[in-house]
């Protein structure tokens, strides 16, 4: 019985040991640049990221091993064919690139991972993840570009307003064999929606993304596995106009236009048996330009004639005799891409709050928030009754559309009726920027429930919250989140509603770094860099409006110089130093090419907006006239050259170019010398003109001398306190530092103040008239239509910014970006007494929620496993340096 004890003491003795060995420590999210489970993407060293998850405190990783096979079973086993990291001693856990055997095209790739805690002990092996690769060279395409490259029927492509039909095109297959696995891949300009036997494949709207077409068009991958049997097989194609087909030709002003809707189209088939065929697009599909998508175009809208619609188009045995070969045409560009961002989507339903009928009629719905999106339309009518929607964000005062200010745009959905009882309508290829709909043409009275709103946007990850005892700010963070995301476009769009909705650079030089605490703009903001750098001219000029559509190479420094600001927000939010890497050459090249045409006397005297939007006196005009509230061109563009020479010269040491980080910091020092010698009058001790603008900029970019700092902040705080009575003061270029210059120099409280009205001009000014997002005036209720969109988010700044990283107090450190490190250091203002913000970053969340009663201060903070933070305690001189977990301080502070 003893040697059984003993035997049974020692087998447990082994088990506890054994089991000791892998800790609570667990590894979540996996994620492949920066997206769960991709389909085709192009990188051939794709990036790995995931999240630790642990309950002990201070917890982070010291090593890792990665997994990666050909097929889930030999992971399971753990043979790993393609690669085995080995355990690698790093506590990265964020984009860690792919090492193994070459990767091919269309290769099922999957991964797993495990990690070693703070104590040296390994995880259990991670959820497996997987990706698959796209066509990574030409030669892989075998499928041929198809079209029709002429108008035909009703279509008018050579007036301003353009008519263009849809194209639907069709092709019938067989199947020989039981399907195991088959991939789609598709390009379709300018949009397209795919079919196969009579489904629509995937929940994507307006795809593909836009792109700088003579340089690229991107493609998208689906796993069509599920939609394809043994035997016949259809596959269908409506191809739309998107931005491909221009919706104009000189207004408002000239726009390039690129052919006519085409498609690229191939699927990989994989047998069970592991046979293959491939199904292409070619000259043997069939097409037609006469189905029930009349017209459709961005900034007028969509014709739908339910009359013609083609039952059973996308199915086996439909009749497509009285249809047309399709052509082949020439390819929309000369590269295509993997599309590495998420697509557009229908993420939400918005249901009207009332509908009105100011005239005879005429019924106006009103859904309630200023959207981006379309409508969905149930109605009863006979054949060929015509329903109208048009759309528009505000009123006249008789109840009617204010649609001043959406200018030429015609803004209209049409739906002719088939005659068959109840039947809803929702656009394919058109999108609207709207709060209110008029509907004309109803059989009838509609019902509230006969109109529902669809938002569409680029369908990112939600990555922030922020709410805060003043109602007014966090209306404020409403407003913004319903402005930014309905711009998302797959570019950062200026506008959704009127004869523009362009990807205007300077809207987003600092306020893509607000963007990056609210959603997981990696990706969309990567892309965006790649269409921006495809508009570069040889020369090295760049347009400001990427991808050109409107070709305005202006060689202005505000605007132009954005993508270098945008590569430094990638840095500092993501740790992304890839993004350096493959945007140095450009940069670059942009830099000379404005030292070598524009510098004169180490100035750079360029720029052609001005502060854009500086709120004007008279409520009626655009921009002031004002001079005292004017900035120099001169003064702007060389203080903006030399922030972004001192941004390269931080890049050019990142990625250990030394001679380029000398030169451009040689450059940068003289700028200095010479922007001072110039703009800055020691007598009267100001900058230019004291504009406000001219302030900021000098200290925000550090061009202020030492010794002059106080007594220019304090020709700030006189402009803003006593000339503009705490109220705004600044355009567009002076917003993107107004809030933390205030804060950085003691003045959070004036920030505050300034932030918090509620008359003309501000935030609050907005909201008081009704606002659901930002306005592109301060003025917006009254100014001229010519320029006055209800949805623009450039007057931000750095609103957001200032919510996070001084309200809230979180904030990435420079030096460990990513927010690796930390940097947690709240700003109390008064009349604030609570804040309560969370941020999703590269290692997890990060909470921090404080409140402040009285002379107590109490905060709750929650640091990532992997992360660490330097937290700065209201009312203590030195901050305390913590891991990762769960904190909860208090203080005694001074009112």
């Amino acid at each position: 019985m003893r040697n059984f004890q003993k035997i049974f003491g020692l087998a447990l003795l082994v088990i506890i040991i054994a089991c000791s060995q892998v800790t609570d420590v667990k590894v979540i999210e996996l994620q492949t640049e920066g997206r769960n489970h991709p389909l085709g993407i192009d990188r051939v060293q794709p990036r790995l990221s995931w999240l630790m998850e642990s309950t002990v405190k201070d917890d982070h990783q010291t090593g890792y091993q990665i997994l990666v096979a050909t097929s889930p079973e030999l992971l399971e086993e753990g043979k790993a064919d393609l690669w085995d990291s080995k355990k690698v001693p790093s506590g990265n856990s964020s984009m860690a690139e792919y090492q193994g055997a070459p990767l091919t095209s269309g290769m099922m790739v999957n991964w797993k991972i495990r990690i070693w805690n703070a104590e040296d002990q390994p995880s259990m092996w991670s959820e497996a993840a997987f990706f698959s690769m796209g066509l990574l060279a030409p030669g892989d395409w075998k499928a041929s570009w198809i079209g029709l490259d002429r108008a035909v029927g009703n279509d008018e492509p050579d007036i301003e307003h353009r008519v263009l039909s849809a194209r639907y095109l069709r092709k019938e297959f067989q199947l020989a064999k039981p399907v195991k696995r088959a991939m789609a891949y598709i390009v379709g300009m300018g949009t397209y929606e795919l079919y196969l036997n009579g489904g629509k494949v995937g929940d994507h709207v307006l795809s593909p993304a836009l792109s700088e077409y003579p340089k690229r068009s991107y493609y998208i991958t689906y796993d069509v596995t599920d939609q394809l049997n043994k035997g016949q097989n259809t596959a269908g194609v409506i191809l739309g106009n998107g931005r491909y087909f221009s919706p104009r030709i000189n207004e408002p002003t000239p726009t390039i236009t690129y052919g006519f809707p085409k498609l690229l189209l191939q699927m990989e088939i994989e047998y069970e048996d592991g046979s293959e065929t491939t199904v292409v697009s070619d000259v043997s599909w069939k097409l037609t330009a006469n189905g029930p998508i009349r017209e459709n175009n961005e900034y007028d809208g969509e014709f739908y004639d339910a009359r013609m619609e083609l039952t059973g188009w996308g199915k086996n045995g439909y009749d497509d005799s009285g249809w047309m070969q399709a052509e082949g045409v020439e390819p929309s560009s000369p590269e295509i891409s993997a599309q590495m961002i998420e697509p557009m989507r229908i993420t939400e339903t918005i249901k009207p709050v009332a509908v009105s009928s100011p005239e005879p009629g005429v019924y106006i719905f009103d859904m309630g928030q200023n959207l981006v999106g379309w409508t969905k339309l149930k109605v009863t009518a006979e054949a060929g009754n015509m329903v109208k929607q048009r759309f528009a964000e505000t009123l006249k005062e008789d109840g009617t559309l204010y649609l001043a200010n959406i200018r030429g745009a015609r803004v209209t959905d049409i739906y002719v009726a088939k005659g068959e009882g109840e039947e809803t309508f929702e656009p394919r290829f058109v999108f609207h920027g709207f709060r209110f709909v008029e509907v004309t043409g109803y059989p009838g009275t509609p019902e509230l429930s006969s109109v529902e709103g669809k938002v569409i946007h680029d369908d990112l990850e939600s990555t922030g919250q922020f709410e805060c005892s003043n109602p007014l700010i966090n209306q404020i963070y409403k407003n913004a989140i319903w402005g930014i995301r309905g711009n998302y476009r797959s570019i950062p769009t200026d506008c959704p509603q009127r004869d523009e909705r362009q990807g205007w650079l300077g809207d987003r030089a600092a306020g893509s770094r607000g963007e990056s605490y609210m959603f997981d703009i990696q990706n969309l903001y990567r892309k965006w860099l790649v269409d921006i750098f495809d508009t570069q001219r040889e020369s090295g000029s760049i347009s400001d409006v990427c991808p050109a559509y409107w070709p305005f190479y202006n060689d202005n420094v505000t605007w132009a110089g954005t993508p270098i600001q945008i590569v430094k927000m990638l840095y500092d939010q993501y740790g992304d130093i890839d993004v350096i890497e493959e945007s140095y050459g450009p940069m670059k090249k942009w830099i000379d090419y404005m030292i070598e045409n524009y510098l004169k006397d180490d100035l750079m005297p360029r720029d052609t907006y001005g502060d854009w939007c500086v709120p004007p006196i008279d409520p009626l005009v655009i921009h002031t006239k004002n001079p005292a509230r004017l900035t120099a061109g001169d003064y702007l563009g060389t203080s903006f050259f030399y922030h972004n020479l001192m941004v390269m010269t931080g890049c050019a040491e990142i990625l250990d170019k030394v001679d380029d980080a000398k030169y451009f910091n040689e450059m940068a020092k003289r700028m200095k010398t010479a922007f001072n010698k110039a703009f800055f009058n020691p007598e009267t001790q100001q900058y230019s003109n004291n504009s406000a603008t001219s302030n900021i900029l000098a200290l925000a970019f550090e061009l202020v001398p030492e010794k002059y700092e106080q007594v220019v902040f304090e020709n700030l705080i006189e402009k803003i306190e006593v000339e503009h009575h705490a109220h705004i003061t600044t355009g567009l270029i002076g917003q993107e530092y107004f809030n933390r210059i205030l804060t950085k120099y003691g003045r959070a409280d004036l920030a505050y103040t300034v932030n918090t009205q509620t008359d003309y001009p501000g935030y609050g000014y907005m909201i008081e008239h009704g606002a659901t997002t930002i306005w592109e005036l301060w003025n917006g209720n009254t100014a001229d239509p010519a320029m006055n969109s209800g949805n623009h988010v450039m007057l931000l700044g750095d609103f957001l910014i200032w919510l996070y990283e001084d309200l809230a107090g979180i904030k990435p450190d420079p030096a460990d970006p990513g927010f690796k490190h930390i940097i947690m250091k709240p700003v109390l203002v008064s009349g604030l007494n609570h804040v309560k913000a969370s941020h999703r970053s590269p290692y997890g969340w990060i909470e921090s929620e404080w409140e402040r009663s009285g002379d107590l201060f109490e905060w709750h903070i929650t640091i990532p496993p992997n992360s660490h933070a330097s937290v700065f305690i209201p009312g203590k001189d030195e901050p305390e340096e913590i891991g990762s977990g769960t904190f909860h301080f208090t203080n005694q502070i001074n009112q």
